[in-house]
């Protein structure tokens, strides 16, 4: 066989490989996000075995502690939803009363055709309501659905990735020999040299991001309390905590600090734009903290990707694997990064890229 084939056949191999996984993603998403969380427990089991406790208790106890973890962050939203909920029911007329008197005089001397009184807008809502209320109501029943099923799929998710994580690390000695056992002998020592640079890797990244985490928490909760918010330390804690979900955690706390402010100062009778320019200067600050100071000093350059190269990642990941992709799309692309250095070293090492026969 010409050894120019070789290269095809293991081309081919790896695209099967590929459109395989890219087919069965759904099903595949789990038990990845099982390993990825046992690949970051390991660390935190062989130390509590060096300490000489049984692996299968020291296992357990880890994901037992990362599960709490979890948990403990979801709970945050516990004392903000319950004080939430009631002050929407009771000052919601209110508040758009103030946004009406706010809005509508500017949209008049601007020429902008608007009812003169909040009360004329009901009349347009229950004709808005009554042509377009069956729509609305099949729509909300289909969203109703879905997110049942995605609720009954997250609820399989928490117990099959702590289980499936469990039974990896408990595994994880016996597992990697086996593995390593299937590579090529003239390839095992950069296999492992790829291996101890994606655990220092990973090892840095996590630390650096976990004390991003509890720095941010403890930012926005003191700068929501500067500017008056009762609920200052969950929202700022929930919101310091979520910033390993990018994006989506910090867009869900500012959120949560602008309502919470709002309906505040409804209630109380302040004005609605103190706690507006609390929100604003508070998670501005952190905004920029984040992305200037903290991130590149404590997280450092471990990924290598620029930040318009991250939210294309992120997005990528959404739509192939919802919102598990968007947890694992960080991590994952700091480990493709990794492999990415070592086969373009290799690369630029072939008789290829050095203008020589192919060897």
């Amino acid at each position: 066989m010409p050894i120019w084939v070789r290269p095809l056949y293991v081309g081919a191999l790896v695209c099967g490989l590929v459109w395989l996984a890219w087919v069965n993603a759904p099903v595949l998403a789990p038990f990845a996000l099982s390993v990825a969380l046992a690949y970051v427990l390991r660390p935190a089991v062989d130390a509590l075995q060096r300490r000489r406790l049984p692996r299968a208790a020291a296992a357990g106890l880890a994901v037992l502690l990362a599960m709490t973890l979890l948990v403990f962050l979801a709970l945050l939203l516990v004392p903000i939803v319950a004080e939430l909920v009631p002050r929407v029911r009771a000052q919601l007329p209110d508040l758009a009363e103030r946004i009406w008197h706010l809005v509508v005089p500017p949209l008049q001397q601007a020429g902008v055709k608007v009812p003169s009184a909040l009360s004329d807008l009901k009349p347009m809502v229950a004709k808005l309501l009554s042509v377009h209320g069956d729509s609305w109501a099949q729509t909300a029943i289909s969203s109703l659905r879905v997110g049942g099923s995605w609720l009954f799929t997250l609820m399989g998710l928490a117990v099959l990735v702590p289980m499936l994580a469990f039974y990896w690390l408990l595994d994880w000695v016996e597992i990697s020999p086996r593995v390593v056992s299937l590579v090529p002998p003239r390839w095992r020592e950069s296999l492992h040299e790829l291996l101890g640079e994606c655990d220092a890797v990973m090892g840095r990244y996590l630390r650096g991001q976990l004390l991003v985490m509890l720095i941010l928490a403890v930012f926005y909760s003191v700068g929501l309390a500067l500017f008056g918010f009762d609920l200052a330390l969950p929202i700022g804690v929930f919101t310091g905590l979520a910033v390993f979900i990018p994006y989506l955690g910090f867009g869900l706390g500012l959120l949560l600090a602008v309502l919470s402010g709002v309906l505040q100062a409804t209630g109380d009778g302040g004005p609605l734009w103190w706690p507006l320019l609390g929100v604003a200067v508070v998670y501005g600050l952190g905004q920029l903290i984040e992305s200037m100071l903290l991130t590149p000093r404590l997280v450092g350059e471990q990924i290598g990707l620029h930040p318009g190269a991250v939210i294309l990642v992120l997005m990528l990941y959404a739509q192939w694997l919802g919102f598990i992709g968007v947890l694992i799309a960080l991590p994952l692309s700091a480990l493709f990064m990794v492999v990415l250095r070592h086969l373009i070293g290799h690369y630029q090492q072939s008789t290829w890229y050095q203008g020589g026969d192919a060897p």
